[in-house]
This record gives structure tokens, sequence and C-alpha cells, in this order.
């Protein structure tokens, strides 16, 4: 996969100096062709990349926007003139990002709404300093219904429930096909929501056995739950929130240590909710995240109502230690409402015109995203906003080849050699009879596209008509949730079925993900106690998260501090249980590792 970058000079000053045309020489001044006059034109590169937004042109910026300069190591913004065309001038003050890399101006008031405002500012960059600047409108910012999206009853009987852990209740994972020789190692990354069951992260190893649950409270689901890199290190990271009924989210993005602690969290700026589409982290620890706002516009001239409400879907890099917006894109503006394949509403309800649903930074100071409703994906130029090329849809800059077209699709990645990845949906209404994951080659000297594989279950017919991923693995292996269906499946490069399973019946998870994870909670293994009609004492222990337990030990004996082992399980499955021996007044379990060293103890219960 291409690298993630967190800035378009970043990107280009490396990719120049890798291949040799900059350097980063020492050296005072000298003839042309020296290392100084090296350093001068990186300055200037990064001066003239800088990336200053709300972009220019931007027809809806928030109110409480913030103005973002990004540009490559050590830029430095001064003499900053805002002014709003009917606010006036605004003061305010520059933060500089952790990354080295621009400074926001935060103004001390907020814009008016339906005003053009007007940025002047001087950077310096790379020894370079050039004026910066543009302009935006603030939008006129719709209220909508905070009715949550309605749940799905499902089946009560697909959940899990555990003794030792009662208030560990979620979708139950069945397995139909289990893991097959060639299969990617690693544990499954689901996050439940509708149904029964509680919602949250889960993970399950490749049985379906229950590996690590975190229930969310009433009214708040999750989405988008794997491993990825935070501070150099593996890390738990997700969203969540409310999802409303109008078709987004309103929450944040959280990251979790492998002791299952919180370390991190990511909300969006300039006014916005984090939506649940996106949450991506970079090397250089900010994120890639995407938001959906209501916004009043004329409708008219696409057949809806003037006094409209559309949904425009938005993108920010934010820093993810200070938490300021490094870089805001707004689908308004870039995208023609013309584009949209989603029927224009007639009323007052939001317009979902576009519908942005994945961010994947690219290593050419570009962004490729996926837009659903207008079946496209696009390959943003960072220092512009505008499109380097579109892909699908009704204006592509290529010509698409047999079996290369997709439709509603999610989850577009960048691959290695040149190719993208995406799940096709092919439904909401029906395009196809069947959802796909797609490897694709773009071409851009021919602009064309051919497809390179297509991944469909051969067994169910699947038919998602929202979410989804596909995913790709080690040694070729994809992996295809299917979000709004509870299934998931594994399939070699070949297309042969190496792993399927499935979620409890209207669960849904918006996508399926699959890594290596090791984790050791903080928690001791929690232990339960029971009796039966014949007065034996019965144990349950579990330890969630727990991924190096290998088997579980009995501890009995006549008080807490004299206890001693009476027998030895293997642990299989998330609970073990235990048989109290006769006249064991107190107990308690260790959790042994594969070669029987403890790793953790419960507290001891009175029999």
């Amino acid at each position: 996969m291409r690298a993630a970058t967190p800035s378009v000079v970043s990107a280009l000053i490396a990719a120049l100096t890798a291949a040799g045309v900059l350097c980063a020489c020492g050296g005072s001044s000298a003839a042309p062709g020296t290392a100084a006059e090296e350093r001068a034109r990186a300055g200037e590169a990064a001066a003239s990349s800088l990336a200053v937004s709300p972009l220019p042109g931007t027809p809806d910026a928030s109110p409480n926007t913030q103005i973002s300069f990004l540009g490559g190591a050590g830029t430095r913004v001064s003499a900053v003139r805002v002014v709003g065309s009917n606010s006036g001038p605004h003061r305010g003050v520059l933060r500089a990002y952790s990354t080295g890399t621009g400074e926001s101006f935060i103004p001390s008031r907020p814009f008016l709404a339906g005003e053009l405002v007007r940025v002047r500012a001087r950077v310096r960059a790379g020894g370079a300093e050039r004026r910066a600047s543009t302009s935006f409108t603030i939008a006129r910012r719709a209220a909508v219904s905070e009715a949550e999206f309605p749940v799905a009853r499902g089946d009560p009987r697909a959940v899990q429930h555990y003794s030792s852990a009662p208030k560990l209740t979620p979708s139950s994972v069945r397995i139909t096909t289990p893991a097959q020789p060639g299969a990617a190692p690693g544990d499954l990354f689901l996050a439940p929501y509708q149904g029964p069951g509680t919602p949250g992260p889960m993970i399950v190893d490749q049985e379906g056995q229950l590996v690590w649950f975190h229930p969310l409270p009433r009214g708040r689901q999750a989405a988008n739950f794997g491993v990825q890199s935070y501070h150099g290190k593996p890390a738990l990271v997700w969203w969540q929130g409310r999802i409303i009924e109008v078709g987004f989210g309103r929450g944040e993005d959280v990251v979790y240590d492998d002791s299952y602690r919180p370390i991190a969290r990511v909300r969006a700026g300039n006014g916005y909710w984090a939506d649940l589409h996106e949450i991506r982290l970079t090397p250089q620890d900010t994120a890639w995240i995407d938001a959906l706002d209501p916004v009043h516009l004329d409708l008219g001239r696409v057949h809806g109502v003037r006094d409209g409400v559309l949904t425009d879907s938005i993108v920010q890099e934010i820093d993810v230690k200070t938490g300021l917006v490094m870089w805001e894109w707004h689908a308004l503006g870039h995208i023609g409402l013309a584009a949209s394949k989603n029927p224009v509403s007639r009323s007052s309800y939001p317009w979902d015109y576009a519908h942005l649903n994945s961010i994947d930074p690219g290593a050419h100071g570009d962004v490729l995203v996926s837009v659903r409703n207008t079946w496209t994906l696009y390959d943003i130029d960072l220092r512009t906003g505008r499109f380097r090329w579109r892909l699908g849809g009704s204006a592509s800059s290529f010509k698409l080849g047999r079996g290369a077209s997709f439709y509603w699709q999610h989850d577009a990645r960048f691959q290695a050699g040149g190719l993208i990845s995406v799940f096709d949906n092919g439904s909401d209404p029906p395009r196809e009879k069947q959802s796909r994951g797609l490897l694709l080659r773009a071409d851009e000297a021919t602009r064309s596209v051919s497809l390179v594989r297509a991944f469909a279950n051969p067994t169910h017919t699947l038919l998602s008509e929202s979410q989804g991923n596909a995913l790709s693995l080690p040694g070729g292996d994809w992996l295809l949730g299917y979000g709004r269906l509870p299934n998931f499946t594994e399939f070699d490069a070949s297309g042969r079925v190496l792993l399927d399973g499935r979620l409890g019946p209207e669960v849904q998870s918006f996508k399926t993900l699959l890594s290596p994870w090791h984790g050791r909670p903080g928690q001791p293994p929690s232990l339960a106690l029971s009796h039966s009609a014949r007065g034996a004492v019965n144990v349950a222990v579990s330890w969630n998260g727990a991924t190096e337990v290998a088997a579980w030990r009995l501890l009995a004996g006549p008080s807490p501090a004299a206890l001693a082992p009476v027998r030895t399980s293997p642990k299989r499955g998330f609970e073990g249980r235990f048989a109290a021996p006769a006249g064991a007044r107190y107990l308690a379990v260790q959790a042994l590792d594969g070669s029987g060293a403890v790793l953790g103890v419960s507290a001891s219960a009175k029999a």
C-alpha cells in the first residue's frame, strides 16, 4: 500500500530528495548547482506547494473554521490578515502543528453565515518566503433531526453470554467455513451494531471465539475498528458515537493501547463531528477523518426545492497531539450536483448527494476518496483541492474495461504496483447480483482501467446495500466484510474461500478487518461461582482481551492466603469452567501462558 503522508510538501520534498533532485547538504554560499542553490530550490518548491484551507472557493466553510497553512518541515506563518465581508477584520492566534509542517490561525470569534472571507499571510518555508491567500464563503448550516437510526430486532438467541463477564453481551459469531491452510494469521476485528446484542468493538479468533469486547452504552455505536500504529506501536483504533437517521455519525475516534487503556482521542475540528466512515492514522501521528454537514442550498437547478438542505462531505487531516486541523476539503464546490446518482429530495429532508466513505492518502501529494453516491473514486491534489483524476461515474477520466465498473462503492485503497482496490456494493438500488471486491489497474497513460481480479462469495448470494470493505492480506489473500449484511469471507489470490463466517441475523459491522494482535489487560481475570442443586460449586473464569492465555489453573484452600493448585485445564473459548473440589473454602484461578508461566490471577472468592 502506498505510504501515508501528513502533507503535500513533505511528500514532495521526500520524493525529490529520494530521486536526487533535492539535496539536504551543508555549506554556505556558492555558485549555481551547489548545495545552497539546491536548498533554495527546495524552499521554493516547499513554498509553492503550500496548502491553505479552507481551500479557495470553498462555498460552505464552518463559521468556526480555523485557517490552516500546511507545508513542509519548518513552515512558519506571519502577518495573517483575515477579513469577513460582513463581520470585518478578525484577530486570532497562530498555533503550530506538532509535525513542524505548518500552523493554524485560530480566529477569536466566529464568522457570519453567508459572508465571504478573505485571508492573506506571509509564509516562510525551506528558506523561501511567499505570500499566501485564500477566500471562502461561510455556510448557512442546517439543523436536522437528531433521531437515532432505527435498530433492527435480529434474533435474541444470537447473543453471547458469560457467567464470569455478565456485562459482555455482543452478537454471536458463527464460522461457516473454518480457516483453511493458507489463511492469513490473526484475529478478526468487528464492531457489531443493530440486533439485540450490545454494540461495541469486538475481537474474535478465527474459530469465532471472543477475545475482547468493549460494550458501549445505549444509543452509542462503533465502526472502523482495527489495529493501526500510534507512536510507532500497535494500537486499537475505532470510531464511536451516535448514528442518526439521516445517514451519518456524530462522534469521535479513539485510540487504545495493548492494555486496553485510552491513549488518544481524535475529534473533528472547525465545529464538526467526526463521522463513522474513516479514521486513518499516519506515521507522523496525524489522522485522516471525515465529517458530514447539512447546509442550506438552493436545489432548484437539480429539480429540488429552492430552500433545500444538502449534506456535504468533508475531509480533514487532524494533528492528533494538538487537535488542530491541518487540511480540509469539501465535496461541495468540487463535485457537481449533477454527478449524484442519489435522487434529489423534494422536501426539507437533507439530500445526501455525495456521501464520501473512505480516505487513503497517497505518496504524491494526493489523497484518494470514495464518494458512494456518484459511483466515483477521486484522486485529489492536496495543494489545490482539484482532481488529478476521476475513476467511475458519469465523468470518469478513464474508460472502464469489462467487469471494472462499480456502483454505490466503499473502501477505495491504493495498492502495491499502482493498483486500486474497492468494495463494489452494486446495490441500493441493485445494479448487480453480487457485491464484490475489485482490484483495478488504472493506466494514466492510456486513460483506461482494467479488472485485475474480482472476488465474490461462491456459496452465498450476498448483495450488500451499504457499508463493507475489501482488505488486502499478506500472501495475496483478501478479506471482504459485507457491512449491511452480517457476513465476512477470506479469499486466496485465485478466489478460493479460506474462511467464511457471519454475525447474528440483522447485525451489521461497517468493516471486518483481520490482523495479528497481542493484548494483556490491566485488570485481572474475572471469576464467578455458582452452586448446583446438590451443593456443588462451579467455577467460571475469563480474562477479557488476554491473548496469550493457554491454560487455566484452579487454586483452592482454607483461606485466600493459603491457596494451592488443584487442577489445570487448557483454554478453550472465552470462558473456562471447573468443578471445585469438595470442601474447598476459597477459590481463585491463574491464567497460564504456553510455557506454564503465570500471566495473571483472579481475586479469590469464598465457595
